[in-house]
């Protein structure tokens, strides 16, 4: 059991989060974000399966086939692109274009996630590789996953203050839009 260090990195990865979608002028969201891995579901776990270079969920996972906190986060935070899925009468995954200030959030704590593992080794660049290892293997929006990889691309070859430019830009945009 790995209390405090786990304790340590959610509270590190909800500062860099915070950071960020103050950035991206998601101000509530960013004081909000990641709240429920305080809750028993998630956190016991988390201190149980703590490893410090990665998810505590993927190491349930391994045990287990499935992790029961990750089941219990994604269907909190809207942030995660798993919210938006779901399961037609014929039994098909059915994934929905995730709402701008969602889809921001969810790039802010990408960005975060790959700072507080890859730690000294982070570059702008580790989101987009993270991104990339894994989007065949997901069910994601087309239009999600399209817009995240552009983003993610802009981090890389453009650096954070280019990025979030553009990211709080979109979210203002879309607000308008969906006046």
């Amino acid at each position: 059991m790995h209390f405090f260090k786990h304790l340590s990195t959610v509270c590190k990865h909800r500062r860099q989060v915070r950071k960020n979608c103050f950035k991206a002028g998601l101000i509530w969201q960013g004081l909000t974000h990641d709240l429920s891995k305080f809750s028993v579901k998630e956190f016991w776990p988390g201190a149980k399966y703590y490893q410090g270079t990665r998810s505590p969920q993927a190491r349930e996972r391994e045990l287990f086939g499935y992790s029961a906190a990750w089941l219990h986060h994604k269907g909190r935070n809207k942030h995660h692109f798993e919210y938006w899925t779901d399961v037609n009468a014929r039994g098909e995954t059915v994934c929905v274009a995730m709402p701008a200030k969602y889809f921001a959030e969810m790039v802010c704590d990408r960005i975060a996630a790959s700072k507080v593992y890859k730690g000294k080794f982070y570059t702008d660049g580790c989101p987009l590789e993270y991104y990339l290892s894994r989007r065949d293997k997901v069910a994601m929006h087309p239009e999600t996953s399209e817009r995240l990889e552009y983003f993610l691309t802009l981090l890389s070859e453009m650096g954070e203050k280019v990025m979030f430019k553009e990211l709080k830009t979109f979210v203002k945009e879309s607000k308008k839009k969906s006046k």
